[in-house]
Formats: C-alpha cells, structure tokens, sequence
C-alpha cells in the first residue's frame, strides 16, 4: 500500500477538547512520526505540528478527527512522494 509523509498543523484555542484530541493522536500513533507542541501564551493558544507517514485515507482521518473537535483547527500539507509501506 502506498504512503505519504504529511505534517498536520494543529491550532487549539478550546483547552477542553485537548483530552480528545490526544486519544485521537494516540489511535494513529503506528503512523505518527513526531510531535512539537507549542504554547502561544500571548495569544491564548497552543499549536501543534504533527508529522505522519501513512496511507492518503488515513491521514485524511485523522485530520478530519481534529478538524471536528470543538476549538480546533487542523490543516495537512502532503508531500508528493510516494512510498511503498515496508
């Protein structure tokens, strides 16, 4: 099957849905292949940047999982290679 890197930037401005937005991460950890997060304490928010290698149907997911969650916006940019899974 073919996979993607992808990097999903994350913006949480709802502290209440990060519970969720962990055990969604948490679900696709197999594919996950890092995580920064930063507090923005100016602003009120805290921004992640979560890096995948995985199926185009799987990182749709789970973006969309987060996308979905109160006080949360999620974006994806793909890279145009595509790799055999190993």
């Amino acid at each position: 099957m073919q996979q993607r890197v992808a990097v999903i930037g994350i913006i949480i401005e709802n502290k209440t849905s990060i519970e969720d937005l962990n055990h969604i991460i948490s679900e696709y950890s197999d594919y996950v292949i890092g995580r920064m997060g930063i507090p923005y304490h100016k602003r009120g928010i805290s921004i992640i940047c979560l890096s995948v290698d995985a199926p185009q149907d799987v990182i749709s997911a789970l973006s969309g999982k987060i996308g979905r969650l109160e006080g949360i916006s999620a974006k994806t940019a793909y890279s145009n290679a595509l790799f055999e899974d190993n």
